[in-house]
């Protein structure tokens, strides 16, 4: 398969740079907009992937080592491919004295992840840890694409996984 060329909802073959020039060309090719150009890209693919980089360093005129620059210095970008649900477990202080460690744990254990593979193989669910999500007074609490979820426990958070897996499943 092709890297550069992906699909859309019709499942149309299309550029993988097309995508990427539309975020370019709605945000503006300027130095200024590169932190938004970036979000756009990530929310695109979940991730910042090494063609597009390179194709938005030559359509900005910016060095390469600009963008990774940007892209490596703010821990919301990531140059390593997600999932589509990204789960993150706080591990902050109030979280972790109300036993988030045992729901990570499940977690990574249901989902057959690690911290070294953060990701399934079917590329639907990677896990993280964070260092605190804003959140402690719902602790232990544990995201879902920056949806929160508070007072969770290991079986909820399975429970969680499940419905998502399901919904997949029925719109597969």
């Amino acid at each position: 398969m092709n890297p550069n060329i992906d699909s859309n909802e019709c499942g149309c073959a299309v550029s993988v740079t097309d995508a990427a020039e539309e975020i370019i060309s709605r945000c503006g090719a300027e130095q200024r907009n590169l932190i938004t150009i970036l979000q756009g890209i990530q929310a695109e693919y979940h991730y910042l992937p090494r063609e597009i980089l390179e194709y938005t360093a030559k359509r900005m005129e910016i060095p390469i080592a600009k963008i990774y620059s940007v892209a490596t210095f703010y821990e919301n970008f990531s140059l390593e491919a997600k999932g589509k649900y990204v789960i993150k477990i706080c591990n902050g202080t109030a979280c972790h004295v109300r036993n988030s460690m045992p729901i990570l744990n499940k977690v990574r254990e249901y989902l057959e992840v690690s911290e070294e593979k953060p990701t399934t193989g079917d590329k639907l669910f990677t896990v993280e840890t964070v260092s605190c999500l804003g959140a402690c007074g719902l602790a232990p609490v544990m995201t879902i694409n920056d949806k929160v979820y508070p007072s969770m426990t290991p079986e909820a958070a399975v429970a969680l996984i499940d419905e998502i897996r399901e919904k997949e499943t029925e719109n597969a």
